[in-house]
């Protein structure tokens, strides 16, 4: 009788966490469909070794780990490179599906879609550490943990991608006064 309180426990646990899951794959890919691909694979693989995940000391990471290193695969396999994302229309970017809107809560629609379009411009790895580290509100010994690298690397990744973002988000900058050399 193990079986149906394993599946019983799954069943809550990712129903719960599905939507969570979600936003966090959305981020990391920028897209609607391919999150929801990715947070069926991490569903999927979740429940394989729902034994061992259920026993972790955090499910949340262990299932936000999962999700990372499916995004990252993916990233390495090359499928993203040749999938063809159909735009609806000249220009305009994917529909947002029903139940989006949360992830825009508090923030302005127009900055909103040049942080979604500066983030996706971002390489693979410095994404997920921003994601991670700024979304997920990890800590840089976390996001080093869960993306199996060190500190250091966290922390130059991190700020890498801010630097980056903050020259895609602001083009024109107010130059710093440097004092004499």
């Amino acid at each position: 009788m193990a079986k149906p309180d394993r599946d019983a426990d799954f069943t809550a646990y990712a129903g719960a966490r599905q939507a969570w899951l979600r936003r966090v794959a959305y981020l990391l890919c920028g897209d609607w469909h391919r999150a929801d691909d990715l947070v069926q694979t991490t569903i999927t693989k979740l429940y394989t070794h729902w034994n061992r995940a259920s026993r972790a000391d955090n499910v949340d990471g262990y299932a936000r780990r999962t999700l990372v290193n499916t995004y990252l695969a993916e990233q390495r396999s090359g499928w993203a490179k040749w999938t063809v994302l159909h735009r609806f229309g000249p220009g305009s970017s994917d529909p947002e599906p029903a139940g989006a809107a949360d992830l825009d809560a508090g923030v302005g629609a127009a900055l909103d879609v040049d942080l979604r379009a500066a983030l996706s411009r971002l390489p693979p790895r410095q994404r997920a550490t921003v994601v991670l580290r700024y979304y997920c509100d990890l800590s840089v010994e976390q996001t080093a943990q869960l993306m199996g690298c060190s500190t250091g690397n966290v922390k130059s990744q991190s700020a890498r991608g801010l630097a980056t973002l903050r020259n895609l988000l602001d083009p024109n900058p107010i130059p710093v006064m440097e004092g004499p050399r």
